[in-house]
């Protein structure tokens, strides 16, 4: 059962294996107890069929560097997470990315010379394994069962809204819409030493205001105005957070200034 190639393995995978009947016929897959694999990760990646919906609970921002992509940011400071309590558990009913969705699951490359995706888990994960109960894998002559056939959509439509994303970031290029973003907290008791974050993207407003008519009409039309605009509104959002933060005492003392 050897593992796919991974020279930097996707947050959250310590391990990738190549799901398939011959060696996993009788194996089952279960449900996690908790979300306690989120517990230490403060931005998860986004896709923007998700931005509307994620956008009502957490700030969208996007990540620094020259291949920026979309994340959201479930805590402002690395190794926080404010919606996942000391016990692995969801605090609230809020909107959970599909990225973590499909975890332990996967579509990847099992060669660098193939194109081909094959579904892949993460076998350090604890949930898909030889177990007595859970939902089975694989029926009959060693054929995929309605769950895995069910995780493999999932896992396809993933990979399709991923490319949507790609192309709205190019998007975000082409018009030179992303600039570094800052933004500075202050708490009541020491309105002279703000809290400074930084370390992601974010559109440019100025920027977007200056667009020709022509390009502000085709971006309405492909809905990518409307998506720009999410992200924009969810950045309220970081002061929610932080404020999430510091309920949980989870703001780092002392700090100054601070950095995602």
């Amino acid at each position: 059962m050897a593992s796919a190639p991974q020279p930097q393995l996707p947050l959250f995978y310590k391990d990738l294996m190549p799901l398939n009947s011959r060696d996993h016929a009788s194996w089952k897959s279960k449900t996690f107890d908790d979300a306690s694999f989120l517990a230490e990760t403060h931005a998860i990646p986004v896709t923007v069929d998700e931005f509307v919906d994620a956008q009502r609970n957490y700030p969208i921002v996007f990540t620094a560097g020259d291949n920026p992509l979309p994340i959201v940011m479930m805590g402002l400071n690395e190794g926080v997470n404010t919606f996942v309590d000391d016990k692995g558990k969801l605090t609230e009913n809020v909107y959970l990315p599909a990225y973590a969705r499909r975890y332990p699951f996967m579509l990847a490359k099992l060669t660098q010379e193939t194109e081909e995706l094959s579904l892949c888990f993460d076998p350090a994960s604890g949930v898909v394994g030889d177990f007595k109960d859970g939902n089975e894998l694989f029926e009959g002559e060693n054929e995929p069962t309605d769950f895995t056939k069910g995780v493999l959509e999932f896992c396809q439509k993933f990979e399709e809204s991923g490319q949507r994303t790609k192309a709205f970031m190019e998007e975000l290029a082409k018009h030179k819409l992303l600039m570094d973003g800052e933004i500075a907290i202050t708490q009541n008791d020491n309105p002279d030493n703000p809290y400074v974050y930084r370390g992601f993207q974010m559109v440019d407003e100025a920027k977007l205001r200056e667009l020709p008519a022509k390009t502000v009409q085709e971006l309405n039309k492909n809905g990518m105005m409307m998506l720009i605009h999410a992200h924009l509104f969810s950045l309220n959002l970081m002061r929610v957070v932080f404020s999430r933060q510091a309920a949980q005492g989870k703001v780092p003392e002392p700090a100054p200034a601070a950095t995602n």
